[in-house]
């Protein structure tokens, strides 16, 4: 029995794929939240992959990892930045995860040699975790978004499992919103109504009704479109959002508030008629359209994806928010590690800083390795995060502490001096979803540490995603050599952050930093980066050859 009578809101999307949708669920959370309720989200993902922990990032984009240590769709940041609460391994599940459950179940006898079936087996799996996720999260309303497109085979159960949960609950405990598409033919210079039309009836015949349509174009929606989809999908016409394209995620609660969409949901489901306090997260889309015109704080982003900006979404957003923060806007130069490889680090001329993100494997690793050597030298600030506190360890090993070969075990497994090395908890493990060391784990910070007078606090807890660590056997080389260890685990085992001492901000953390920003709150180490960023103007590399030359 759940503690709180929880209302359920169902998100689908239809015509095609990457309208949108996980930013206008996190909106609706905003939405909601900003009415004084208890909101949580929950993602569904029907792929067959367990999670997204092992997918190549072209394939997903960025792995998100929540509190408690699960591996999750990249929308679950989203989420987090708009509503402001830490999301469980229950908001997240897959077709994958469905199948196992089940699967495992039988093998173990529990269905009693009885058959099992997509009805009612598989929607009754995935019903008792929609009904785990809302009393884990304990939510007044639980927004459940789900993944791929109207009319695609995998979404099938799913869409039966919302009709059975909109019986069980109650339809005035159930609401359905769907996003959907409104092409535009420059032949004609019509937005066409007969898409989203199909969507919702499709939609109506697996026996859900559409309460909301929050109509997608690129272009402005007239009034006399928004009348014709309301008469012609049998949809209130308060209830029809129109959402042309922005370049401005956080304006959407602020756009669905004004249209009365807010009003209407708790309205239809009952939520006590609670008036919207959106005041400060409107102040803030205000302050961002602002400085959009102002930005002259240019931050590099170097990867190996980068071709996808998606893979790194929560870098770029805590970036941006730490320079909202110091109300400074920022650009940010998107610059392939490989790239780097072949061309040095003239690529990185005039940027204010440097981050280098999390990742796997050898690929554009010298890149790497070449920037972080390029910062220190310059004094140009740089933040690490997790592969990029290693690269900054191993280039300090190399050429500051003169160990040539110095290496990850990761990328050399022969290296001589494996500065960075597995961590013993590793060595048996051989599978790969889900067994790195994930989650929150707690962190000491060390007086006169960059870190600490950034926090401003002793102890620290961040999420983590890696199987490699800084290699303890050569800590005191080191830092003799000038690297500060600047946080530790608590039993002083883990190095967690490490600073370069003769430097500005040269900063790098074994954690990730960015899933805990928040677009009206930076996080502290970002914020302390950008706040160094502001006082530095980089020199460019054509500088810095003609300084050695003479």
């Amino acid at each position: 029995m759940r503690e709180v009578q929880t209302k359920f809101i169902f998100i689908t999307g239809g015509v095609v794929s990457s309208l949108g949708k996980g930013v206008t669920t996190a909106a609706l959370g905003r939405l909601l939240k900003a009415r004084g309720k208890k909101v949580s989200i929950l993602k569904i993902d029907p792929y067959i992959n367990i999670d997204p922990g092992t997918m190549n990032p072209y394939e997903h984009g960025e792995v998100f990892v929540t509190a408690d240590g699960a591996e999750t769709d990249q929308d679950l940041g989203h989420y987090e930045r708009f509503i402001d609460e830490e999301l469980i391994h229950e908001s997240n599940f897959t077709t994958g995860q469905i199948y196992q459950s089940l699967i495992d179940a039988e093998r173990r006898g529990d269905f009693l040699g009885k058959t099992v079936e997509e009805v009612p087996h598989v929607t009754n799996e995935i019903i008792r975790r929609i009904h785990a996720a809302a009393e884990k999260t304990k939510a007044e309303v639980l927004l459940v978004e789900l993944g791929s497109t109207l009319g695609d085979i995998k979404g099938m159960a799913f869409l039966e499992a919302f009709r059975i949960l909109r019986h069980k609950e109650g339809r005035d405990n159930c609401l359905s919103v769907h996003v959907t598409l409104l092409p535009h033919l420059n032949t004609t210079g019509e937005l066409k109504t007969r898409p989203a039309q199909y969507s919702v009836r499709d939609l109506r015949s697996y026996g859900l009704p559409t309460n909301v349509l929050v109509a997608r174009a690129d272009k402005d929606i007239s009034d006399e479109v928004l009348d014709k989809l309301s008469i012609t999908c049998d949809i209130d016409r308060e209830a029809i959002v129109p959402m042309s394209t922005t370049k401005n995620i956080y304006d959407v609660p602020v756009r669905l508030e004004q249209r009365g969409l807010g009003e209407y949901i708790d309205k239809k489901l009952g939520l006590g008629g609670t008036t919207s306090n959106l005041k400060e997260w409107a102040g803030m889309v205000e302050k961002i359209e602002k400085l959009k015109h102002e930005q002259d704080l240019e931050i590099a982003i170097v990867g190996k994806y980068v071709e996808l900006t998606d893979a790194y979404i929560s870098v770029s957003e805590a970036v941006k928010s730490a320079g909202l923060a110091h109300d400074r806007g920022v650009k940010i130069r998107w610059v392939n590690a490989e790239d780097i490889e072949k061309e040095g680090p003239r690529l990185l001329d005039g940027v204010n800083g440097v981050v280098v993100p999390g990742g796997f494997g050898d690929r554009g690793i010298e890149g790497k390795i070449m920037t972080a050597n390029w910062c220190r030298e310059n004094k140009v600030p740089y933040l690490g995060l997790c592969l990029g506190m290693q690269v900054l360890t191993i280039e300090f090993a190399r050429h500051v502490l003169g160990e040539e070969t110095a290496n990850s075990a990761e990328f050399d497994p022969k290296t001589k001096h494996p500065v960075i090395h597995l961590m013993e908890a590793q060595q048996s493990v051989y599978t790969k979803g889900g067994t790195m060391r994930l989650g929150n784990y707690p962190c000491k910070l060390i007086d006169g540490s960059l870190a600490k007078e950034a926090y401003g606090e002793d102890e620290i807890e961040e999420r983590h995603r890696h199987r490699y660590e800084f290699n303890n056997e050569y800590r005191e080389q080191l830092e003799n050599a000038g690297l500060r260890v600047a946080g530790t685990t608590p039993d002083d085992v883990l190095v967690e952050i490490v600073e370069v001492k003769d430097h500005p901000f040269m900063v790098g953390s074994q954690f990730h930093p960015e899933f805990k920003s928040r677009p009206n709150r930076a996080h502290p180490l970002f914020n302390a980066f950008v706040g160094a960023a502001i006082k530095k103007t980089a020199p460019s590399t054509t500088r810095t050859a003609k300084k050695k030359a003479l």
